[in-house]
């Protein structure tokens, strides 16, 4: 069974618990407190667990010429890609202000730390977890320093190989015990084969001891229910108020009508994974009643006869007799008393059977 620990306050994750749904705001709003408030409230209307941000200190993301390039893309919000991130990127006090919306409207509040000096405003700022951006996951000096500070952790795949998750795994798993991994291509938006769910397969037997989840950047919602049917513990998903939006992610993102349908069938595929005890179930007993058959005389069977199988045949009928599962254990059998053509087989037809015991 794989390992269950408290994500979040009051909120677990693996084992038989229900997936944790993030609902990744990111930077699709706009730039804008106010949307982005609209965004924490849809998240939770949503259904989702939680809303994640994604928090940058830029000087310690991006060096001085990554800031000074010019940037000429159709979603820049600047002339410079330091503009254009400025922009985008909210200041202490109001994430301090979104973390209190998203208590007041009672959602879960978090962000991925882009850098080490974010990830120290995330701890200061109180988040119930860290959310590792695949753009870190093999920046070990960064995930070292994370992991060491005693938070829940979710680590994303993106962009790695299987050595470097081993990697990952062995590092984290020195001072964190808490913590699970995304199977992530970072592509956006990413085309079907490229999504690769049987890594989650592969994560599952490589990594038993910790929950897996997946991290999905594809157009519609087919294939993320997919993954938890897979049994990915945690599922994330880009969110958007609209896909025409100026953004690189709003593409990529799914919108609140979207969103919605996700979150219910996510919860509709957790009922339908049940129990992997196979067995009749009451609400099948009334179609078993109807159709199910038993085993009835072929021909006229005279009292003191041995059974054998060209005696015997299976049919709806009335009364029950022995199932037809036990045709074979009848062979051989002696009736004690005669069994007309097409009557069914009933067990006080026959001398000292004895009944199997029924699992």
């Amino acid at each position: 069974m794989p390992l269950q620990f408290e994500l979040c306050p009051g909120r677990m994750i693996g084992a038989d618990h229900p997936c944790f749904i993030i609902a990744e705001i990111g930077q699709n709003h706009q730039g804008d407190l106010a949307i982005a408030k609209k965004m924490i409230r849809m998240a939770k209307d949503c259904g989702a667990d939680c809303a994640k941000f994604q928090k940058s200190e830029l000087e310690c993301k991006f060096n001085k010429k990554a800031l000074e390039r010019p940037y000429n893309s159709p979603h820049a919000w600047g002339k410079t890609y330091g503009e254009h991130k400025r922009h985008l990127e909210f200041t202490h006090d109001q994430y301090r202000e979104l973390k209190k919306y998203a208590q007041e409207v009672g959602i879960y509040f978090t962000a991925s730390g882009m850098d080490e000096m974010a990830v120290e405003f995330l701890h200061e700022l109180g988040v119930p977890f860290f959310k590792v951006g695949s753009g870190d996951t093999n920046n070990f000096p960064y995930l070292k320093k994370t992991s060491e500070k005693g938070r829940p952790m979710v680590i994303s795949s993106g962009m790695q190989s299987m050595e470097t998750m081993r990697r990952v795994y062995n590092l984290v798993k020195s001072s964190n015990t808490n913590f699970c991994i995304l199977q992530c291509t970072s592509a956006y938006p990413l085309l079907p084969e490229d999504v690769n769910l049987r890594i989650i397969t592969e994560y599952q037997k490589l990594f038993p001891d910790i929950p897996i989840g997946y991290s999905g950047h594809e157009t519609g919602t087919t294939i993320t229910v997919a993954a938890v049917a897979m049994g990915a513990k945690v599922v994330e998903r880009h969110v958007t108020l609209d896909k025409t939006w100026k953004g690189s992610d709003h593409q990529a993102s799914l919108e609140p009508n979207e969103f919605v349908e996700l979150v219910r069938s996510i919860r509709l595929v957790e009922k339908a994974m049940g129990s992997s005890v196979k067995r009749l179930l009451p609400c099948e007993v009334a179609c078993h009643n109807k159709l199910g058959k038993s085993v009835v005389a072929k021909t006229r069977i005279p009292a003191g006869s041995v059974l054998t199988l060209n005696m015997l045949t299976v049919k709806v009928a009335e009364p029950r007799g022995f199932p037809p599962e036990e045709i074979f254990d009848l062979e051989g059998k002696t009736v004690k008393r005669e069994i007309a053509e097409d009557e069914s087989v009933t067990e006080e037809a026959i001398e000292n059977y004895n009944t199997r015991t029924k699992c």
